[in-house]
């Protein structure tokens, strides 16, 4: 089967089953937001939003996210979507290596160099070595072996802790069984927030040869352990060339943040400290699986040097808003020329 024709059936795989599970209720809500915001009629946004999740790989998220309404044809056709990024995911990350990045468990094992902090994995006999592993770090994340947008992070007190024994237990029933030592950000970081690791997505494409930077997106916490939107973060874009703030903070949720709300730092002064050792990071990382070659990577930057956290295969999309950042064009450019689509 020749690379257009597989890419086709996947394309009319996802189409489909997009279709089988429209939500029209949340569509529909979706559509009246748009419409309001951008004083347009609902079946007009309605009947567009069909449209170009039909034929332009835009998921209906995609559209209200990224301002389709106030773009031209030929703005729309410069932003990343979800479909188009799912279509890339399947034709270039290899079905065989893509466990590595979906396994928490194996992934520490395969990057643990190059996770910058200490690391262990739980079983029935080793509640002993949980607590030695405490005593070295106070704070303790774990993990479960798989999940996304933060819903298998935990974070934890060694100090709050009077039963080791029942502690262990208690992970090791919720399958919490990756332990790791927390994670201390750079104080550029942390004058943003400090209750929250915040990480950076770094999107990277692999050719072989050359490890190519495709999008950057810079999340904020809100305290919690983890920094996603669904634990009330949110983000901002990066310029992929110098890692400087492209504007105001935003998310899925219709909430723009010009300050973060918690410190009042303001979000457009934001520089990515370290920013040539990230890079160097990212490119040592991408050639540690070549198999797994489009990954969305999130990044912690620490005093000593940038770390990675993790490794999305699959990776989700982050593109600039134009209603909020003032720039009318995304990012998709810089994947095409990388990726030859």
């Amino acid at each position: 089967m020749s690379s257009t024709v597989h890419a086709g059936v996947i394309r009319l795989r996802y189409l489909l089953g997009r279709a089988r599970r429209i939500d029209v209720g949340s569509l529909m809500r979706r559509a009246r937001a748009v419409a309001t915001h951008h004083d347009q009629r609902t079946v007009a946004v309605l009947v567009d939003m069909l449209r170009e999740a039909a034929f332009h790989q835009v998921g209906f998220q995609d559209y209200v996210d990224y301002d389709f309404a106030m773009l031209t044809a030929a703005e729309r056709r410069t932003m990343m979507t979800h479909p188009l990024s799912n279509r890339l995911s399947y034709l270039f990350d290899h079905a065989d290596y893509r466990h590595i990045f979906h396994d928490k468990w194996e992934f520490v094992r395969v990057f643990s160099d190059l996770l910058g902090r200490e690391w262990m994995l739980l079983d029935n006999d080793n509640a002993d070595a949980l607590r030695s592993f405490a005593d070295r770090h106070q704070t303790l994340i774990t993990k479960q072996q798989l999940g996304r947008s933060g819903h298998a992070i935990h974070r934890y007190h060694g100090a709050d802790v009077s039963d080791w024994d029942a502690f262990h237990h208690r992970l090791m029933e919720n399958g919490e069984l990756l332990v790791e030592e927390n994670i201390v950000q750079h104080d550029a970081l942390s004058a943003v927030c400090p209750g929250t690791v915040n990480s950076t997505r770094i999107t990277a494409f692999f050719d072989g040869h050359r490890t190519h930077i495709l999008s950057i997106a810079q999340k904020f916490g809100r305290g919690q352990a983890a920094d996603q939107m669904d634990w009330g973060g949110f983000y901002t874009m990066l310029d992929a060339d110098t890692g400087r703030a492209l504007g105001d903070g935003y998310d899925s949720h219709g909430n723009v943040h010009r300050f973060h709300p918690d410190t009042g730092y303001r979000i457009a002064d934001f520089q990515l400290p370290l920013y040539d050792e990230v890079i160097a990071l990212i490119d040592r990382a991408a050639r540690r699986v070549p198999q797994v070659q489009y990954v969305g990577w999130d990044v912690a930057v620490t005093p000593t040097g940038p770390v990675i956290i993790e490794g999305n295969w699959g990776t989700g999309v982050y593109e600039v808003k134009p209603s909020v950042l003032g720039i009318r064009t995304g990012h998709r450019p810089r994947f095409q020329k990388a990726m030859g689509f």
